[in-house]
């Protein structure tokens, strides 16, 4: 959207007043007994308050009234939202989903909360371990109503469609091959422009962090220079026929009514903030030589679990990039995983399977289920002539790659009538070349 601002940083400390009232933050203190233009003081912790100076995250928020100001919150429909991972029996097999529907507003109408369905997970929200993938589909904007997440942070992937996000920090405009990450409690509303897709990341206990780098060194893969964080905006706004504040809270839904917008910060300052990422700035890594570099280099963001090297989840991208190594299979290999593989299509063909998976689409390959190239790409790719070449050009894939082992919901398995029931046959073609005599 024209004219919108944001400062750059991952995970810095930032500071932000809306330009209509300057000198808003309070100088040399974060709680004085009257805060500068009748402000109200209010922390949001995103981590325990002894948490280790390098995972301790807070923000102070300067408001024209506190969020305590509601009505008691009430149960909500969820739709198709769950976190009941045992609602049907486990599927081992290769998942794959044709492109999730939107439905047209003259049949149904969704905003961004209404058109959450849950698409597979595992762990819950009250023990703080566990993650869960949604897909959204909406056609209208949420009006006088907003949305915070109690469980765990968002990690949103447009797919269709560009969101207009109003948050309590100020604003994000967030298109397709961008992405956002929505923390813990910060409430925001979503402004939608027709017909619109994507999929989220729900990670409960963690927060994302970028991934160490090792020996690749200071700089490379996603640089924190590149996430872009909203500047204050307010607007001190009456709404004489109820807001809606929803909270997601346990795993349910849950709202409660007050006459005022939230979007009432006036200024902020702290290093706990939504933010938003462009994947076209990602400086991708791969093998030059030979061989095929395994698909963690292509890591965006992680949610750590509390074992070294393993990950709650890992956002993981497959964007443009050079194939130069000699003497070698260049799609990705065949594969078992102790970990679970979901992947999504933001536009393009996938190199290992450029027929059937198609942008707004998903593949779910479980823990120790196999997978791989399909024949064709198999046959083309053993016979082509290597040279230097562009892989995945016009094309973004992306993975949710968890410890987690998912559980596929009843929405996913049947109700959203989108599972590819042939999606197996790719691999049926695959023939053996196995000769003794031939070296």
């Amino acid at each position: 959207m024209p004219g919108l601002k944001y400062m750059s940083g991952f995970g810095n400390e930032h500071v932000s007043e809306d330009p209509r009232c300057p000198g808003a933050l309070p100088e040399g203190q974060n709680n004085p007994q009257v805060c500068p233009y009748g402000l109200y003081a209010e922390q949001l912790s995103g981590s325990a308050f002894t948490c280790p100076r390098p995972t301790n995250k807070r923000s102070w928020l300067y408001r024209i009234l506190p969020s305590v100001c509601h009505k008691p919150f009430q149960p909500l429909e969820e739709g198709h939202l769950t976190h009941n991972w045992d609602d049907i029996e486990p599927d081992p097999n290769q998942l794959r989903w044709k492109p999730f529907e939107i439905p047209k507003v003259s049949q149904n109408k969704l905003d961004f909360v209404s058109g959450l369905h849950t698409l597979c997970g595992a762990g819950e929200p009250r023990g703080r371990n566990g993650i869960a993938i949604h897909i959204f589909v909406c056609n209208t904007s949420m009006l006088d109503r907003c949305f915070y997440n109690s469980d765990g942070d968002f990690l949103i992937v447009p797919q269709q469609g560009k969101l207009l996000i109003t948050t309590e920090f100020g604003k994000l405009l967030v298109e397709p091959n961008e992405i956002c990450v929505i923390q813990q409690g910060m409430r925001f509303s979503v402004e939608v422009f027709g017909e619109t897709r994507g999929y989220i990341l729900e990670v409960y206990g963690a927060h994302f962090e970028l991934p160490d780098l090792g020996a690749i060194g200071a700089n490379g893969l996603a640089n924190p220079r590149d996430f872009l964080v909203p500047v204050a905006w307010y607007e001190d706004c009456q709404v004489p026929g109820g807001y809606t504040v929803i909270s997601k809270y346990q795993g349910k839904l849950f709202a409660a009514q007050q006459d005022f917008s939230p979007f009432n910060v006036v200024a902020w300052h702290g290093n706990y903030t939504p933010y938003k990422y462009n994947l076209d700035n990602f400086m991708v890594i791969n093998a030059v030589a030979f061989d095929h570099a395994d698909p963690s280099i292509f890591t965006v963001l992680t949610a750590k679990s509390t074992r070294p090297g393993v990950a709650l989840a890992d956002f993981v991208i497959f964007p443009p990039r050079w194939g130069v190594a000699n003497n070698t299979f260049r799609p990705p290999y065949y594969h078992r995983n102790c970990m679970s593989e979901f992947m999504g299509l933001i536009r393009g063909h996938y190199e290992a399977k450029e027929e059937g998976f198609q942008p707004g689409g998903a593949s779910l390959h479980s823990m120790m289920t196999p997978h791989g190239p399909d024949a064709d790409c198999f046959e083309k790719a053993s016979k082509a002539k290597l040279e230097p070449e562009r892989v995945a050009e016009g094309t973004m894939a992306f993975m949710f790659e968890s410890s987690f082992s998912l559980a596929v919901t009843k929405w996913g398995l049947k109700t959203s009538n989108r599972l590819d029931k042939n999606y197996y046959k790719c691999w049926e073609p695959l023939k053996s070349h196995f000769n003794p005599n031939c070296k």
